[in-house]
């Protein structure tokens, strides 16, 4: 979403892999609240890269939510097509503004929250949910267009800079962690050997290929931070989780 057309989500062409499954359930266990929260009964929300929708499903439920994507492929009536970088509604249009992995697409970063903002009523609440760590990075973020990944202490230095009061910062998919880290660092001494191209912009960026037997292990393995973030944040995971509000309090 940086004005640039990235590829296309994976989940356009495999909306029902694993990890979008279960970060949907994460996604509503971790930040329902902050949505209920917001005073607004019900909410108005904007859902960021929502061509991405196998992981924002459960939103449509919590208000009167708007799609937005800079990607037509995955929207539908109703939605808009349109870059995060240049948000086409007025000030205060929004309650929720809701972004999950997005936020690392954009550049500079600090434009794109800077126009969340924007549209959110004072104490309206960005959720938000980015790729970590940036020793993780391969070619795999490449492809799919990314500037940055991020450690909770960076998200939240984010967040803040852009106005926000912080009220849950966040790692998650924790249990699957040692997978994840053995995987990136196997990819890494892997393409320092034999470099991968990037997909063309109109195609959709590839998903690692997991056995069925490896998927009913991750999806068994999530089942530890399903239990754990209902009490706690968690200290380590592949991704970061925020939810934040607008500060109330004029700029000075």
């Amino acid at each position: 979403m940086s004005g640039v057309p990235d590829p296309g989500s994976p989940s356009l062409a495999n909306p029902d892999y694993w990890w979008y499954r279960v970060r949907s359930q994460l996604l509503e266990l971790t930040l329902s609240d902050a949505v209920e929260g917001t005073g607004s009964t019900p909410p108005s929300i904007l859902d960021l890269g929502s061509a991405d929708g196998p992981s924002v499903g459960w939103l449509r439920t919590r208000g009167h939510r708007v799609g937005m994507d800079i990607d037509p492929r995955g929207l539908h009536a109703g939605d808009v097509c349109g870059s995060a970088m240049d948000l086409p509604f007025g000030a205060g249009a929004f309650d929720v503004v809701a972004a999950f992995d997005v936020i690392e697409h954009c550049d500079p970063e600090d434009r794109v929250l800077a126009e969340v903002s924007r549209v959110l009523k004072p104490g309206g609440k960005l959720l938000m949910s980015v790729p970590a760590y940036q020793w993780a990075w391969t070619a795999h973020d490449d492809r799919n267009g990314h500037h940055r990944r991020y450690t909770r202490s960076r998200a939240v230095a984010a967040v803040t800079r852009a106005g926000f009061d912080v009220d849950r910062a966040t790692y998650m998919f924790a249990g699957t962690f040692p997978f994840f880290a053995a995987d990136r660092l196997r990819r890494r001494l892997t393409e320092r050997r034999a470099p991968t191209g990037p997909v063309p912009a109109e195609g959709v960026a590839d998903l690692p290929d997991v056995s069925p037997t490896v998927e009913r292990l991750l999806s068994g393995l999530s089942s530890i931070d399903r239990r754990l973030l209902a009490r706690r944040d968690l200290p380590f995971g592949s991704s970061v989780v925020i939810a934040a509000a607008k500060s109330a309090r004029p700029s000075t």
